[in-house]
């Protein structure tokens, strides 16, 4: 199929990329590079499938395609509340441009939303039929509501044009690409300890959040979808089992080796204090569930930044191996452009 994937220089979106070339999908990777890197994506820069193409989802564009994946977007509270006014525009301006497109196109369109929509939970472990608890007047919300409308817009076009849509509610999830000043908890606590800085968590610690490793979650978006069922809501996708951030703070110590304190400073604003999927919908409807555990996330991610922290350009060896694209898969179609 031919495959637009909507913010797909970024972390999660690269390796989605990646994914679909490698099981024969041709794909538009579509990004404007405001927090996706064209060195995500750089080892499909000459393969025959991959088409890079710098624009803003904010604005209209035309792609012939099958399905579209719409991940643009920034993700981390850090990247979000730099640009609240864009993370808006890109959940709602983009995602209505991606419908449209998915419209007059008749493709199948996914959007990745968020366990955010769900704020600070008083349910728990969270259900897709949750409506959640979220302050629509704090720092956070350019993102939750932005994805909460995001939400609304793909289940209107469902209702009114009969579009084929899915929703993807996505957990927190970490792995090799994150950026080293991303600001999410795994990406920090991993560069303070290689940088031999202390640890620092926000609170007591004590808050709890579910960790999926990306190529889970990568398999968990295109299964969804693959799903031939027009009337599913959303899905949450993530890791069921809980770590408080104090026990990931210690772990990220013991896989770095490094002699640092943790160190604890003053909480952050609307920081949810547990957060844990149900994924009962997944594993019934997908037959999808995790596989990889923590502490081979962990060390996976620990090996990959210490190459991005020594300057290394090449990917890690062991690391990402199912997103690499061996010499002999490559086409000759010229650079990112």
């Amino acid at each position: 199929m031919r495959v637009l994937v909507a913010g797909g220089a970024g972390f999660i979106g690269s390796h989605l990329c990646t994914s679909l070339v490698g099981t024969g999908h041709e794909v538009f990777c579509v990004d404007n590079l405001c927090t996706g890197h064209v060195g995500n994506v750089a080892h499909l820069a000459h393969h025959a499938l991959f088409h890079m193409i710098h624009h803003d989802v904010t604005v209209p564009i035309e792609v012939d395609v099958d399905q579209i994946y719409n991940l643009a977007c920034p993700a981390s509270p850090v990247q979000y509340q730099r640009h609240p006014v864009q993370t808006t525009r890109a959940c709602v301006h983009g995602s209505i441009n991606m419908l449209d497109l998915a419209r007059f196109q008749n493709a199948r369109i996914l959007l990745a939303s968020t366990s955010e929509v769900y704020g600070d939970p008083l349910v728990h472990p969270q259900t897709e039929s949750y409506w959640g608890n979220v302050n629509p007047n704090g720092a956070r919300a350019c993102y939750d509501e932005g994805k909460r409308c995001a939400e609304t817009l793909f289940f209107d076009y469902r209702r009114q044009y009969g579009l084929s849509s899915r929703v993807a509610r996505i957990f927190n999830t970490y792995g090799p690409r994150m950026l080293p000043n991303d600001g999410r908890v795994i990406s920090n606590f991993v560069v303070q300890a290689l940088t031999g800085r202390p640890l620092t968590v926000y609170g007591a610690g004590s808050q709890t959040r579910s960790f999926c490793y990306v190529d889970d979650l990568v398999r968990g978006l295109v299964a969804l979808m693959a799903l031939d069922d027009d009337e599913l809501g959303p899905v949450n996708l993530g890791n069921p089992k809980e770590h408080t951030i104090e026990q990931v703070a210690r772990l990220i110590v013991a896989f770095t080796g490094a002699d640092v304190p943790v160190v604890h400073v003053s909480a952050l604003p609307d920081d949810p204090l547990r957060r844990c999927p149900d994924i009962t919908l997944a594993r019934d409807v997908l037959d999808w569930v995790p596989a990889i555990s923590l502490e081979q996330g962990v060390s996976r991610t620990v090996e990959y930044f210490r190459y991005v922290l020594a300057g290394e350009q090449s990917i890690p060896p062991r690391i990402g191996a199912s997103q690499r694209i061996s010499a002999n898969e490559r086409g000759s179609r010229g650079p990112v452009q």
